[in-house]
């Protein structure tokens, strides 16, 4: 008997004559609505050399305002109503969202519209907010993690734009004070119906929904332009890089491979999902011989991150001894090498794949969390549906799915290690 479908609630997609969609789901707890505003646009989109970190840029410009609702008018508008709110870049996403008690929802729906089709900013502010994102990034660059990945990226990747972080480059942060102009052509072409979907959660009636959305952004003009991403050649070596740090800190270790895209018809995305569980989750060997018995290192972990376009298997340690990076690092290859030769347990597959349904079901605890998570699926898909069929795969998997994807992706010739350790005196 096939399992019953792991996202719970039904739900409503609905696409306007602008190309804006809409994905309205009624939960079960009264009185709250999450509006989740999903721009399908983030560093990935930053294709023109020099220009990187837009996505970014914007998620802070988009609060500097509109005539009819300026900053400060804004701000008390969410402060009258009780909403919170906020937003987040990532490399494939642009996400705005906010909780808010129904009665306020048309309010707020109809503000959010206004900023999206009308969102206005001077040269001053833009020069502001620019070296606001200036500041941030060199805020940033004082965490050794952040650095991590961004050396691992710019080592991994040589065409993509997964090259560079959500932040961009340094160079291009540091210039974007004099790119005014390039600014609004980049909110032009991206800021568009046929670019966003609205998810609206809570305790709502979907047509009611939808005619309020066709009413406060039916109008809203579709775009014309089309982003070509590069493709990314075949990595045909090892890479590594290391990171003298000069302050205090203990040593960290990243080993990365390629891996495929996000996808929720093949197995292999799915496949990787659960080696990072098995392989290096608190409950794995690894972890309770590295961090519990011989305590040299206080983090494991490992990420198949969900992207559009092929990304990384990352596993990262943090160590307590330097002398121990090289012994760490091989019992991490060693870790990975043993999904190339020997099949998982047939019934340690089972508990993983349950652990698995079992913290996503759990993580639908409340209206925030549910749009909250389709954000992240619909950013990839466009469609909540996508998320029950990535569960069907992980029913699936068999042992040898996960060897064949083990000896697929852990291969020498694509692995990129990075090491960030305290300079030495």
């Amino acid at each position: 008997m096939a399992e019953a479908n792991i996202f719970p609630f039904p739900y409503h997609l609905h696409d306007f004559a602008n190309g804006l969609r809409l994905v309205t789901v009624p939960v079960p707890y009264p009185n709250i609505v999450s509006l989740y505003i999903v721009v399908h646009t983030g560093s990935r989109n930053e294709v023109e050399e020099g220009r990187s970190g837009f996505a970014h840029f914007f998620e802070h410009m988009m609060f500097r305002g509109t005539p009819a609702f300026p900053p400060d008018r804004y701000e008390a508008v969410l402060q009258e109503t009780g909403a919170s709110s906020n937003a987040y870049t990532d490399d494939d996403r642009t996400v705005y969202h906010t909780t808010l008690t129904r009665a306020d929802f048309e309010a707020v729906l109809a503000m959010e519209a206004d900023r999206f089709m009308n969102l206005a900013y001077s040269l001053e502010d833009f020069q502001t907010e620019a070296l606001a994102v200036y500041g941030e990034y060199n805020k940033d660059s004082t965490e050794p993690v952040n650095k991590l990945f961004e050396v691992l990226r710019d080592t991994a990747f040589d065409r993509h734009t997964y090259k560079h972080t959500t932040m961009g480059f340094l160079r291009d942060v540091e210039r974007m004070p004099t790119m005014y102009d390039y600014s609004r052509t980049f909110f032009d072409r991206f800021y568009r119906p046929e670019h966003t979907t609205l998810i609206v959660a809570g305790d709502v009636d979907p047509d009611e929904v939808q005619s309020l959305v066709q009413r406060h952004w039916g109008h809203w003009t579709r775009g014309a332009y089309q982003v070509s991403i590069p493709h990314e050649p075949a990595q045909n070596g090892a890479r590594r890089a290391s990171i003298p740090w000069p302050s205090h800190t203990l040593p960290y270790l990243l080993i990365a491979h390629k891996s495929p895209a996000y996808c929720d018809i093949s197995p292999d995305c799915a496949a990787l999902d659960l080696v990072s569980f098995l392989g290096f989750s608190q409950s794995s060997p690894l972890y309770e011989k590295l961090v519990l018995d011989d305590q040299s290192v206080d983090i494991l972990w490992a990420s198949n991150s969900d992207h559009i376009d092929p990304y990384l298997f990352t596993v990262m340690a943090r160590l307590k001894d330097p002398a121990r990076v090289s012994d760490v690092e091989s019992a991490v290859l060693d870790t990975l090498h043993s999904f190339t030769t020997t099949p998982i347990d047939a019934r340690k597959l089972e508990e993983a794949k349950s652990h698995l349904r079992y913290r996503f079901a759990l993580s639908l605890n409340n209206t925030e969390s549910v749009a909250s998570n389709l954000a992240h699926y619909i950013s990839l898909r466009r469609t909540p549906e996508t998320i029950d069929r990535l569960y069907r795969l992980y029913a699936q998997l068999t042992p040898d799915d996960i060897l064949r994807v083990a000896r697929w992706c852990f291969q020498p010739a694509t692995r990129t290690t990075v090491t960030l350790q305290q300079e030495a005196a």
